[in-house]
């Protein structure tokens, strides 16, 4: 029994969430083989799935279990909840725990993502025990961004000009960069008009400053303050650093 408690106590967390605003790369993180979907809209057929997915885990161990938006099935409960959706949820919390095999042999990791970690239930967390915050890209990250999107594309753009990029979208998520650069991107095609057509590719200008000016005219931040201090707020109280 002691030894037991003991395994229990030094072994490494079964279950992970990423959470945090979209855009920021917590499905790439985790990026895997999945299964496309954990519902049906045949009764029982939801509660198969999972056992499934645990058994063919368990089967290739050690093995990552990732579930993209797992607030999706594993929100938190409700009087008006769907009898379907309650069973698929206790399905997934006894294999999780591994009542039907030998939890302790078990190689298995469960990652969740979520961009709601406030709907999760209370059952949900308290086996996701590392909870970790993916922020929006901080200033480094977002010049790291800015220079691999426009490595392979002719620009005129200079470091200077890259770290005054960096500067005006704070803010902005990982995909909003990644369409901020692709709308930069058909600046020098839409200056042609007309002339597009008849115009030589190696005629073509580079891209520049300007059309990124022009492009934060369309793309804008997707995640708004608000939603920035939930997450924030969140963490505090739930996640694994704790700030």
């Amino acid at each position: 029994m002691a030894n037991r408690i003991l395994n229990e106590i030094v072994a490494p967390a079964r279950g992970v969430l990423l959470f945090g605003p979209p855009g920021t790369g917590k499905t790439m993180l985790a990026r895997a083989h999945q299964c496309s979907t954990l519902t049906s809209k045949f009764v029982g057929e939801g509660e198969k799935m999972v056992r499934t997915l645990f058994t063919i885990a368990r089967q290739t161990q050690p093995s990552v279990i990732f579930i993209d938006e797992i607030d999706s099935i594993l929100k938190e409960r409700s009087e008006s909840e769907h009898e379907a959706s309650r069973r698929l949820k206790t399905e997934f919390l006894l294999q999780f725990d591994g009542l039907s095999s030998n939890a302790e042999a078990d190689r298995l990791l469960v990652l969740g993502a979520t961009n709601r970690p406030q709907e999760l239930d209370e059952a949900a967390l308290r086996r996701l025990v590392k909870r970790i915050y993916i922020p929006l890209p901080e200033p480094k990250t977002r010049f790291a961004l800015f220079a691999h999107l426009l490595k392979d594309q002719r620009h005129s753009l200079r470091e200077s000009d890259l770290d005054s990029l960096v500067e005006v979208t704070e803010g902005y998520s990982g995909s909003d960069i990644t369409a901020l650069a692709r709308e930069a991107s058909l600046g020098p095609i839409r200056s042609l008009g007309e002339n597009l057509i008849s115009t030589p590719l190696e005629q073509i200008r580079p891209i520049g400053y300007a059309d990124f000016e022009e492009a934060m005219t369309v793309i804008r931040p997707s995640v708004s303050e608000g939603t920035l201090d939930s997450f924030i707020k969140w963490n505090k109280e739930y996640g694994t650093a704790g700030n």
